[in-house]
């Protein structure tokens, strides 16, 4: 039987899974070192991130633990608070506010980093772990791992400790150093294509083993050379249970009077969530199979991690790119890598201490530096490079910042970088053309505007436009934008209304009016959908199909929409349409996700099933109209006017027989040759399954008599893309 659910990659996920924890190790000792926490404090974070926050994470590869970023606000709040009892009061409430903003879906900030910065701060943090880890392959570790700030707390600086590490290295820590790298590049290069079992059995784990073996040598004096205490592993070691017991703290809930925490709390909130949505974005595109993260249940996670993690004494939470870039760079492949992890984390910090105590760090250095090595590549910079300025700058602005300032202060600096080239661009991007003819001695000015048009460009338009001399023509021409600001709409119909002052004729191809066309089209909510009447949900429908056939198409996030509606749907319309591939209503009315319900089936006819999914859609969803929509040239339609007769397709079509025997208008040629026939029975078809819905479902038609919701039947034309909506098949009120 093959393995079903997050078993079904063990042989990938369990090395992967072992080779984060090795890396998990030190990095969650070294950030509570640099948060003044207690040591212990950043394995139960890097437990709970891997168990709790892997389980409730909708990210298959991202791995959760206690962040460097956050390093600095975790040593300031717990002075500032007076104890860290109080402090881990701050993180529960931190997660709480978490969990708040996951479920007001403010996980779509998201999508507002710019893909230049995202992989800035992926090569930025390559870049960053290997600087900082070549001190520890040269055993020189005066700075805590995890450290991400170029000012590091030992008064030194990232380049000055490198350079002091190559003065003050040690040959044992530097040997293992060499070693492991090399069989790191073996392995990865050579081994792998070779035989399976170096899949199986991953690089960075004989890195670990050789690395222990190598120190217990050390140790006994089989060679020359020693590590010292603080260049190897350094985890608490309790003597039985009730030390291990010992090692949790729990919140001091006594400090909720003080309005301080709360203030750190928010903070605390605001940062992790950053850092989070950050991450998410990078794993995402690491992913090599493309997945996307719901960033609202992320949020939900990451705030139940942190709620946990503070009520048994462990630092806040995020989600990490070095550990999840390792994840993926080791082969992980679901979120049991993940979980794995933080169970790899509670088994040693009980039973297994001793052992990961002779665990130099050189040896975890060398699995960095490759960590680092694949995020940073020499051919993304030439990638970046050929895209242009206005995606390189924001890349290397990005790297720069992280590395001579640190990781959140870094990415800042990019999305500033990134938002001067996106208003420089918008606002020379206002128009396409601006092409001046002559019409029997008139100048005539053709303005095409380009395919987004923001507020940015109101001055850029409105200049182009206070050019035009008097005593001429202004064709301005929409066909091209997907999305116009109302801003700029309104400036332009300002224009028309005054330039008869100029003697300037204004030819608008297409007159905007606001519920016409939006900034941005809103995902539905509850309050939304409620907020909808039938006659309303009609014209949006119409104005919809408007837009659709005049090429002027709301642009739509759909991944954000996706992320939006993953914890629920709110519809406001059904719409029952053909199987025909020509006829998906969502492009027909230019709706987005979770904004209609799609009924399709070949030639829109009705049937218990149907009328079962038309009752949950208005009655317990809450849908507004139904609308039963034909089409031109419709082969079901065509086939019953054949009387074609082909297996379960014949009981089908002989529901469209009613209406052929309807139209009795045409006495000859009553077959698929005749487009007149065929279009007078497609329509007798619609209005006879409007009527069939009511006749068919008590509930339905109890609903439209009472105004709850509407019913209306339409016609969509293949060629010109146009509905037309029959006036005696609807039925508002």
């Amino acid at each position: 039987m093959e393995k079903q659910g997050l078993l079904r990659e063990i042989k990938n996920d369990l090395p992967a899974s072992i080779v984060v924890f090795f890396v998990a190790v030190p990095l969650c000792l070294g950030i509570a070192l640099a948060s003044g926490a207690p040591l212990f404090a950043g394995i139960i974070a890097g437990i709970i991130g891997g168990i709790i926050v892997g389980i409730a994470s909708g990210s298959t590869l991202g791995v959760s633990g206690p962040a460097a970023g956050l390093a600095v606000i975790v040593f300031s709040a717990i002075a500032t608070l007076g104890s860290w009892p109080a402090f881990l009061t701050a993180v529960v409430l931190a997660g709480i506010i978490q969990m708040i903003l996951g479920f007001a879906k403010a996980g779509f900030i998201a999508f507002f980093f710019p893909s230049s910065v995202i992989k800035g701060m992926l090569s930025g943090i390559g870049l960053l772990i290997i600087l900082k880890q070549i001190p520890h392959a040269l055993g020189y570790d005066k700075d805590a791992e995890g450290d991400d700030s170029f000012f590091q707390n030992n008064g030194e600086n990232t380049f000055s400790s490198i350079s002091n590490a190559m003065e003050l290295f040690t040959p044992g820590a530097m040997l293992i150093a060499i070693i492991s790298l090399a069989i790191l590049i073996l392995w990865d290069s050579v081994l792998t294509k070779k035989h399976k079992i170096f899949q199986l059995i991953q690089g960075p784990i004989v890195v670990v083993f050789f690395g222990i073996l190598m120190n217990y040598l050390f140790q006994n004096n089989y060679l020359n050379f020693s590590l010292a205490a603080d260049q190897v592993v350094s985890l608490p070691t309790p003597k039985n249970f009730t030390e291990f017991l010992g090692l949790f703290t729990f919140p001091d809930f006594t400090v909720l009077n003080s309005f301080k925490v709360y203030e750190v709390a928010i903070v605390l909130a605001i940062i992790a969530s950053i850092e989070t949505l950050l991450s998410v974005e990078a794993t995402d595109k690491l992913d090599p199979d493309r997945r996307v993260t719901p960033t609202n249940r992320e949020l939900k996670a990451q705030g139940l991690g942190n709620v946990v993690s503070g009520l048994i004494g462990g630092l806040p939470i995020t989600q990490v790119v070095v550990r999840s870039s390792a994840n993926i760079n080791f082969g992980g492949k679901t979120k049991m890598s993940t979980i794995l992890h933080g169970i790899f984390l509670l088994i040693s910090a009980i039973l297994l201490t001793p052992i990961l105590n002779l665990l130099p760090l050189a040896s975890l250095a060398a699995i960095l530096l490759m960590v680092g090595y694949k995020l940073t590549k020499p051919s993304l910079f030439k990638q970046m490079y050929k895209l242009g300025w206005t995606q390189f700058i924001p890349f290397v602005a990005t790297i720069v910042g992280i590395i001579l300032t640190d990781l959140l202060k870094g990415i800042t600096i990019g999305i500033l970088f990134g938002i001067f080239y996106v208003l420089r661009e918008s606002y020379r991007n206002s128009h396409l053309h601006d092409i001046i003819t002559n019409d029997k001695g008139h100048e005539v000015h053709h303005i095409s505007l380009a395919e987004e048009v923001s507020f940015f460009n109101k001055a850029s338009i409105l200049q182009a436009l206070d050019a035009i001399p008097e005593n001429s023509r202004v064709i301005i021409d929409y066909t091209k934008s997907k999305a116009i600001s109302f801003d700029v709409i309104e400036l332009i119909n300002d224009y028309e209304k005054n330039a008869s002052t100029k003697n300037i004729i204004v030819d608008n191809n297409w007159r905007f009016t606001q519920p016409q066309i939006k900034d941005v089209m809103k995902t539905l909510t509850k309050e939304i959908q409620d907020s909808i009447t039938p006659a309303q949900a009609l014209e949006i429908l119409k104005s919809g199909n408007t837009r659709f056939t005049n090429n002027l198409k709301v642009n739509r996030n759909l991944l954000q929409q996706a992320n939006e509606t993953s914890d629920g749907q709110h519809p406001f319309a059904v719409i029952l349409s053909c199987i025909d591939s020509r006829t998906s209503a969502e492009l027909i009315f230019d709706q987005g996700l979770g904004d209609i319900f799609s009924v399709r089936v070949a030639g829109n006819i009705v049937n218990e099933d149907i009328l079962g999914s038309m009752e949950f859609a208005c009655k317990v969803a809450g849908a507004k109209i139904i609308v039963v929509l034909g089409h031109t040239k419709c082969g079901a339609i065509k086939g019953a006017c054949d009387h074609v007769e082909m297996g379960n397709l014949t009981t089908l079509l002989s529901k469209i027989t009613p209406s052929i025997e309807e139209e009795t208008t045409t006495k000859e040629n009553r077959n698929s040759s005749n487009d007149v026939f065929v279009e007078k029975v497609a329509t007798i078809n619609v209005k006879r399954t409007v009527k069939a819905i009511l006749e068919r479902s008590p509930i339905l038609k109890e609903m439209v008599e009472s105004g709850a919701i509407g019913i209306a039947g339409g016609n969509y034309d293949v060629t010109s893309g146009e509905v037309e909506f029959y006036s005696d098949a609807t039925i508002i009120k």
